[in-house]
């Protein structure tokens, strides 16, 4: 199925996700079955957020995941989510103002550049971020020089099959063709979910993003499979 969007284009990502910001949340829930809420809290174990420290949310997106690991660095920590987009950014900071004791800052920064020093984090998580990025292996290189020796990191996504007429493969391309591209058109939206599809033809496999991460300097790499091998969480140590 094409897409009008070319995946990795920065301009036509941040586009892309100004666009769907006012929906997103609410077709995520309807999409997942209210299932990526789990999925962001297996990343959040992998992370063990604690109190005082530094957090990073990179690309993201509407704050959800920001929010919950702000509850979880007081007192004294602080959370910083990031995102190339403007509208997404808007409706996180809204969030925020509605929890104003939360140790929360939103930026408007690209992932691949983020401006940061060296070591600035203490953990990190990138929710459906990594798959959108120009370069997967410039944003991991760029995750690993901002954490700390030994911080953790989990990047939650799509996972891409291995093998691309199996089982896991046919019902993903079910799912994203049959179920989200038709309800994203009822929201006006076909192109930009469309796009999901052609975005994860470029993705790498779990394999090579642990291969990826070694080469970026990480001491541990693991790509664990979750929702039967529809989702992956890379989960990293420095």
């Amino acid at each position: 199925m094409p897409a009008s969007i070319p995946p990795g284009d920065p301009q036509q990502v941040r586009d892309l996700f100004d666009r769907i910001a006012p929906a997103y949340d609410r077709l995520n829930d309807v999409l997942s079955l209210g299932l990526h809420r789990l999925w962001k809290r297996q990343a959040i174990a992998w992370l063990r957020p604690a109190p005082g420290q530094r957090l990073l949310d990179l690309c993201c997106g509407t704050g959800d995941l920001a929010l919950v690991l702000a509850e979880k660095v007081r007192p004294g920590g602080l959370v910083l989510g990031l995102d190339a987009a403007a509208g997404p950014l808007e409706l996180a900071r809204q969030r925020a103002r509605m929890q104003p004791w939360l140790p929360l800052e939103f930026r408007q920064a690209d992932a691949l550049a983020t401006g940061l020093s060296d070591g600035w984090a203490d953990g990190a998580v990138m929710a459906y971020g990594l798959r959108n990025l120009a370069d997967p292996a410039l944003g991991l290189q760029e995750l690993r020089r901002l954490l700390q020796p030994g911080g953790r990191a989990a990047v939650l996504d799509f996972n891409r099959p291995e093998n691309g007429s199996g089982f896991t493969a046919g019902f993903q391309r079910f799912y994203l063709r049959q179920l989200v591209v038709p309800l994203a058109r009822r929201a006006g939206l076909e192109p930009q979910y469309a796009y999901l599809e052609e975005s994860l033809r470029r993705f790498p496999r779990g394999d090579q993003q642990e291969q990826l991460a070694a080469a970026a300097g990480f001491a541990q790499a693991r790509h664990r499979l979750l929702a039967g091998g529809q989702m992956g969480l890379l989960q990293l140590v420095a």
